[in-house]
């Protein structure tokens, strides 16, 4: 136990030390990019520790395959997956403000807005049905219904809640067509 701690084996404690700490890092991390980041640098750290203890194929390996593939896998799932889909009616397009209005509450989860064209309200609405959009906004005036100036409808429980906390009710109405699954309506 002593020779572990002696002056020639401290740096190797201490970047063996790192290993579990970027670890954590990894988990407790919020935003998707940033855990890119510390996954690259947790790659990296352990190569380092296996080309410390004389694993120099498992060390290259592991930055070659092991890092790099999975940072480049990562960044590919997390940029596709951080979008947001809303159908519209490709003449009627929404105005910029509500559109801003709309990518401000999508902010804090990191989801861009994802503006998808529809030539007419049938496919806009079988977009929706058919899960090529997670939301649809459309002009109340293509409706021909008085209530707000748009209409915002999305199948997503989780984006209903996000959107209905910070959206003006006034501009825009939103509809939740499918209700979350809990046990008791899931029978």
């Amino acid at each position: 136990m002593n020779d572990l701690w002696n002056e020639e084996n401290l740096y190797i404690v201490a970047i063996a030390v790192l290993l579990p700490l970027t670890a954590g890092l990894v988990i407790v991390q919020v935003n998707p990019y940033y855990a890119l980041v510390m996954r690259g640098i947790l790659g990296a750290v352990a190569a380092l520790v296996y080309a410390l203890f004389g694993a120099a194929d498992v060390a290259l390996t592991e930055a070659l395959v092991g890092t790099m593939l999975s940072i480049t896998l990562y960044a590919i799932a997390v940029r596709s997956s951080l979008i947001m889909r809303l159908g519209i009616i490709e003449p009627d397009l929404p105005p910029e403000d509500l559109l801003q209005t709309l990518r401000q509450p999508l902010r804090p989860y990191h989801l861009r807005l994802e503006l998808v064209p529809y030539p007419d309200q049938e496919s806009l609405q079988a977009a929706l049905e058919g899960k090529e959009v997670h939301g649809i906004c459309f002009s109340q005036a293509a409706v021909k219904t008085p209530a707000p100036q748009y209409e915002i409808q999305t199948r997503v429980p989780r984006l209903y809640q996000i959107l209905s906390g910070h959206l003006p009710l006034e501009k825009m109405a939103i509809l939740n067509p499918a209700p979350p699954l809990t046990p008791a309506n899931s029978l």
